[in-house]
């Protein structure tokens, strides 16, 4: 999630903590004064953890389906669409709350680790999907997934949160923060920090893929390589001194500056309260990040299967089916905030969370990788690379007004509808050849059996001639 004000951002699923079960309790603790014992309230607060994390959000109803999918990849082997259709609905509650427990465990940290960990808990789905298709040589798919959440956050997310809001606010043009104003202003000189630093995510990302296609390489298929991992490192620096400028030099661009805006945060502080301990949100961290590496696992297994059982392209499912899924959180809290006419921290969601993939997710992809053994590389190739670009000119374009309406946003959502369909017609070469080469494997495999077979045919042919003319 974007580097927004953390005092200003709520959790979409939030539990009133005015509840009259809340009430209840303390009514008790206040008659019997404090007279529980300790097993009994460490029981109470264990029960209440799970209340609030797991049964307060309607979301969780389908994290069955997870489990139900590991049964089908044991029991259902012939159709890996319903395993991958499964696992990936199973996983689109786990990362909502990933990231409501990262927001609890930030409230305990202050705004520097907090961000640190909104950076890495934030797009904790797409980065762990990432390593597991690392892991199984699907370097296609990795590029392809983080792509693809750039482009949905830029297009899709922002798109929807600017319709959204537009109808909410339809009598009116909705308008950002003096700050972001400046902040994505680009024809003038004074474009910030946000949309300058997007823009050299796409640098380290296009100067790989036009080395490859302007064959202007010293060493033929290792200079790009190498590029691409210079570059990531390079990439890492930056981001880390993007942090640092945001979180400890620059003042934020989300503080209010008026009397009136600083006296409705105060009278909000009371509903800003954490909701659970430190020490459960870590727990809780842990226990959703296993469990979605466990579905991840079994999800990526069952993509090229899905492919071929539904006919559609791998690339199509990278770039756009797991994005969707990845970060539906933040789908649905751009919206929100957008619908409260709180456009800005809509901007603070989409691009942030763009920006901490680009700057991010992909070089740490590529670090990695490169750990692992892997050639992995910033070489998305010609056409993703061209739509990224494009991308970023085409959002830079509609918000330098420092407005918006329901006609922008549905014009982003269009946008993304088209390239969806492009990626939907879009044969990726690199995964033409793999499947070329699989098609090669099993003919020869085949042959290889039919010969054995056809040998032992012939024995077996032999051994009955003897046996009905003996010599």
């Amino acid at each position: 999630m974007g580097l927004v004000n953390e005092n200003e951002q709520k959790s979409l699923f939030r539990r009133d903590s005015d509840s009259p079960q809340a009430k209840a309790t303390s009514f008790m603790m206040e008659q019997q004064g404090g007279s529980f014992s300790p097993s009994f309230r460490d029981n109470n607060t264990l029960l209440q953890s799970f209340k609030i994390v797991i049964l307060s959000n309607k979301l969780n109803l389908l994290l069955p389906f997870g489990p139900l999918g590991i049964l089908l990849h044991y029991y259902l082997t012939d159709n890996k669409g319903w395993v991958f259709l499964l696992s990936l609905v199973g996983i689109t509650p786990l990362a909502e709350r990933l990231g409501y427990a990262t927001e609890q465990l930030a409230y305990y940290t202050g705004p520097t680790v907090g961000g640190l960990l909104n950076a890495t808990f934030g797009n904790v789905t797409e980065l762990i999907i990432s390593i597991f298709a690392l892991k199984n040589g699907m370097i296609r798919v990795v590029q392809l997934t983080l792509l693809g959440s750039i482009l949905s956050n830029m297009l899709l997310v922002l798109g929807c949160a600017f319709f959204c809001g537009g109808l909410v606010f339809s009598r009116k043009d909705q308008v950002f923060d003096k700050f972001l104003s400046l902040l994505l202003s680009v024809n003038t000189g004074e474009c910030g920090c946000e949309f300058r630093i997007a823009f050299d995510g796409c640098y380290g990302l296009l100067f790989p893929a036009v080395l490859h296609y302007t064959h202007s390489e010293i060493h033929a298929g290792s200079s790009e390589l190498a590029l691409s991992r210079f570059s990531s490192c390079i990439m890492l620096v930056a981001y880390a001194a993007y942090l640092f400028f945001q979180l400890k030099t620059q003042p934020s661009p989300y503080t209010p500056l008026t009397e009136d805006m600083n006296q409705s945060e105060e009278t909000s502080d009371d509903d800003e309260d954490p909701e659970i301990s430190k020490w459960e949100a870590i727990i809780w961290l842990s226990i959703l990040t296993a469990w979605v590496s466990l579905l991840s696992g079994y999800l990526v297994d069952a993509i090229e299967g899905a492919s071929v059982s539904w006919k559609i392209p791998i690339s199509f499912i990278s770039v756009i089916l797991l994005p969707i899924v990845g970060n539906a959180a933040e789908h649905a809290g751009a919206i929100m905030f957008a619908m409260k006419d709180k456009l800005d921290l809509s901007l603070g969601v989409a691009i942030g969370s763009s920006i901490q993939i680009s700057l991010f997710a992909v070089p740490f992809c590529v670090v990695i990788g490169w750990m692992m053994g892997a050639q992995m590389d910033l070489n998305f190739q010609l056409f993703e690379t061209a739509t990224l670009f494009i991308t970023v000119i085409v959002v830079a374009f509609f918000i330098q007004e420092g407005t918006s309406n329901y006609f922008k946003g549905l014009m982003l959502i269009l946008c993304y509808l088209i390239v969806a369909a492009s990626f939907f017609v879009h044969e990726d070469p690199h995964q033409e050849k793999r499947y070329n080469q699989n098609r090669k494997r099993m003919m020869i495999l085949s042959r290889k059996q039919d010969m054995t077979c056809a040998v032992e045919i012939m024995e077996l042919f032999q051994q009955i001639e003897k046996v009905a003319h003996p010599i």
